[in-house]
């Protein structure tokens, strides 16, 4: 089965292109000091490692916003600046050369300051994302909905469109992100059916590594789904790189992009008579840097698991001190429990190298 996306405008951020049926790009957000530009970059560099494809930086004020220079001058990741209230930091992101700008034209300045910042933007091709938070809405929207409601936040999204609109500027992206999922969700979908600009999706304050990725692994999951969303962010109080890690573990569950290693493994029971959780999350650290994709199983059990993870690549099925390599579900050979981690990860090497010494071989995205 195959996941019908909704075709929505197209926009580039940077070397990325955005909408109009692009994949859907994967976004994170530093948490380090922007006025600090070595360790910044730092982070920026481990991100891209992970697969981060947009870096959204905070710039508090003018400091922050001149050091997006030096950021900028450090890496080829499109990086947009997170710019509240002061219209004259959005002008000196662009200056320094960012490639996108996350405001909300209703509450960086008046008329004439947007209008400003837009002008800044057309010069440089410089797109921005309106970022409709049900934390922030307008206090007429709240006093009319009595609280964040999907509508109001949808009606909070148009009104800063219609600023930019009324400029001529339509290189827009938009977010509509609430930290209840079913709000989220339901933003998303009444959006979608009113406009065709592109989303940015993510589910906003999602919490703590365990509790946040559960969050937004179902509304995400569901958005995406249907056919909604072309770059997203998983917001997670953890390591950005985290963020990152779910992104793809939900796109790849979904087969909306394939990057990496998809695991599957078996629960444990009490057939199991090896250490499969052990294994399992061992084979999973030692194959993080694999960026090809590649189905890879550790199962418990020597009966059933070849034939229960016929569709891998690649796997191991343990049995009692013992545990059988098999590709595609055909059994290849027998190996002794404490070789079995090595024996696995050589092997998805080995196939690794051997497809990229295929003629036209390119790793797959």
């Amino acid at each position: 089965m195959e996941i019908s996306r909704k075709k929505t405008l197209h926009i580039t951020l940077g070397s990325i292109k955005i909408g109009g049926g692009a994949p859907v790009a994967v976004q994170s957000m530093c948490n380090t000091d922007t006025r600090d530009p070595k360790a910044t970059l730092g982070q920026i560099r481990t991100l891209g490692q992970a697969g981060c494809e947009i870096v959204r930086l905070a710039v508090p004020d003018e400091d922050a916003a001149k050091a997006i220079g030096k950021i900028r001058q450090g890496t080829e990741l499109p990086l947009v600046a997170d710019i509240h209230f002061d219209y004259r930091l959005a002008l000196e992101a662009v200056k320094q050369g960012v490639d996108g700008l996350r405001i909300n034209p209703g509450n960086i300045g008046g008329k004439d300051k947007v209008a400003e910042v837009v002008s800044a933007c057309k010069d440089k091709g410089v797109p921005i994302r309106i970022g409709v938070n049900a934390g922030s809405l307008e206090k007429h929207l709240l006093e009319k909905y009595g609280h964040p409601t999907p509508e109001a936040i949808v009606e909070s999204a148009f009104g800063h469109i219609r600023i930019l609109e009324d400029l001529n500027y339509t290189a827009i992206k938009i977010s509509l992100k609430a930290s209840d999922v079913l709000t989220t969700v339901a933003a998303y979908r009444l959006f979608s059916q009113k406009s065709d600009y592109p989303l940015h999706i993510g589910i906003s304050e999602a919490g703590t590594l365990f509790a946040g990725t559960i969050k937004s692994s179902v509304g995400l999951g569901i958005l995406l789904s249907e056919g909604i969303g072309d770059t997203m962010r998983v917001s997670l109080t953890a390591d950005p790189v985290e963020e990152v890690r779910v992104a793809y573990e939900i796109l790849k569950a979904l087969k909306v992009r394939q990057r990496g290693v998809n695991i599957i493994s078996c629960p444990t029971c009490g057939r199991t008579e090896i250490n499969i959780i052990g294994l399992a999350q061992e084979v999973e650290k030692r194959l993080a840097h694999i960026k090809e994709p590649i189905t890879v199983a550790v199962m418990g059990c020597v009966v059933n698991g070849p034939g229960e993870a016929r569709e891998a690549d690649v796997g191991i099925a343990g049995g009692k001190g013992i545990g059988l390599l098999f590709k595609h579900g055909e059994i290849i050979t027998k190996f002794n429990e404490p070789e079995l981690a090595d024996v696995l990860v050589k092997e998805v090497e080995k196939i690794i190298k051997e497809r990229s010494q295929k003629p036209g071989a390119r790793i797959q995205k």
